[in-house]
């Protein structure tokens, strides 16, 4: 698994995907893999970041992690994606994102990339398997094989039973409502795990 190279990317406007996409780097590690953690740009204007004390002090404790690129996405092997549900769909800033990847999509650089989501949101169905839902639907215009985590481990029952990808409930207070730390980490293990057998067959 030592050349498998797994690109962790989330937004977060309070820390909660972060801590997810934390979870997943550590367990990906794990497997051997080189891992990347990155960050979606913020495209939020300061005025809103700073009606919210949380969010402004997320943006400070990262603001030295790297933002991701395009030239990121060529160099990984698997995607891990980690969240927040707008309206039942990915942030502004993630598809902004996508949408600068057209150039990547069709030289083919985004295909056979294996890829997982993972989700938060403020009540049970805020919308977070519409979200995953929602981001793999580009994934299959690049062609990338998605490894969702199924109930291929008990763990997925004990976190809320979410096959498509790991999702997280949060009170009032951004409090996590389940327990979804070893959810994730197996998650981040089977992409990276599935990521080797592709690469290998290839």
């Amino acid at each position: 698994m030592s050349n498998v190279k797994v690109a962790v990317i989330y937004y977060s406007s309070t820390g909660t995907n972060y801590q997810l996409a934390q979870w997943a780097e550590a367990a990906a590690k794990e497997t051997g893999a080189e891992v990347k953690v990155l960050k979606f740009p913020e495209l939020a204007p300061d005025a809103a970041i700073d009606s919210n004390p949380a969010w402004r002090a997320h943006v400070e404790v990262t603001k030295d992690l790297p933002e991701v690129t395009p030239a990121d996405m060529e160099w990984a092997d698997a995607f891990i994606f980690s969240v927040p549900s707008r309206f039942g769909n990915v942030p502004g800033q993630t598809k902004q994102f996508f949408d600068t990847l057209g150039g990547l999509w069709a030289g083919g650089k985004l295909a056979n990339k294996v890829v997982s989501a993972m989700s938060s949101a403020a009540n049970a169905h805020g919308g977070q398997e519409a979200t995953i839902l929602s981001l793999y639907t580009s994934m299959y215009h690049w062609g990338a094989i998605v490894a969702a985590p199924g109930y291929t481990d008990p763990v997925t029952f004990a976190s809320g039973g979410n096959p498509y990808g790991t999702s997280v409930t949060l009170d009032q207070e951004g409090n996590m409502q389940e327990d979804v730390e070893e959810a994730v980490k197996h998650q981040a293990k089977r992409t990276a795990t599935v990521a080797g057998w592709v690469k290998a067959g290839q």
